[in-house]
């Protein structure tokens, strides 16, 4: 199950790292700047997660032109 969205959960883990990135440089809100670390961490361990899943080979039976 995790195959078939590997790819886009790892695109995702990615947008979670770059937020983290944003919550830390803004300087609006407390709770943001607060956790972006930890935002930062989990997109880090998703992202080694799910890169690492290869994705699901296409059937041997289907046509794929």
């Amino acid at each position: 199950m995790l195959r078939k969205y590997a790819r886009q959960l790892e695109t995702a883990s990615m947008a979670a790292m770059l937020l983290g990135i944003v919550f830390l440089c803004q300087p609006w809100s407390e709770f943001l700047h607060r956790y972006s670390i930890l935002t930062i961490i989990v997109g880090l361990v998703a992202f080694n997660i799910f890169s690492r899943i290869a994705p699901p080979t296409p059937s041997a039976g289907v046509d794929s032109h």
